[in-house]
């Protein structure tokens, strides 16, 4: 049991990996209603740690916003992350559920002392964003986000 009294915020976000993301977008603009979802972007995370090594990586995203929660859209472009080895094991699915923090070293403790490493992280200035696995019972990564960028000038 976890010594600290951490407690989880509100879910911000299901992010989800798909081999073809503007498919996946208009699959669920069209038959679901959901979106419109943001045009589809390239993100270059070189320099995320992805089991313990820095890492050359490629993504496209796309987002929506379903109520209070954000639905993100991720396609691996290239290099090593996470998302490759999801679609290799899984094939599209829900890779990920998200919560934004203000406090990142808490949920990083609170996660230690339950055992649990984070498998993928970057600092971006703007934003981190830490990866654990917890796939073992539910089948998914537990994200935590801090976007710095929203608190400044605060």
């Amino acid at each position: 049991m976890a010594e600290t009294q951490f407690v989880f915020p509100p879910l911000y976000q299901l992010g989800y990996v798909v081999k073809d993301i503007e498919k996946a977008c208009r699959h669920y603009e069209s038959v679901f209603g959901i979106g419109p979802f943001s045009p589809p972007g390239e993100v270059d995370m070189s320099g995320a740690v992805f089991r313990g090594k820095s890492v050359e990586s490629k993504i496209k995203v796309s987002f929506a916003q379903l109520g209070d929660v954000q639905i993100e859209f991720i396609q691996p472009v290239a290099g090593e992350n996470p998302y490759f080895e999801y679609l290799a094991q899984n094939g599209d699915g829900i890779h990920h559920i998200a919560f934004e923090t203000e406090d990142m070293a808490a949920a990083k403790a609170h996660f230690a002392e339950l055992g649990i490493e984070p498998i993928y992280y970057q600092d971006m200035g703007f934003m981190e964003f830490v990866y654990f696995d917890a796939s073992e019972v539910g089948g998914t990564m537990i994200e935590f986000i801090d976007w710095r960028q929203s608190r400044q000038g605060q």
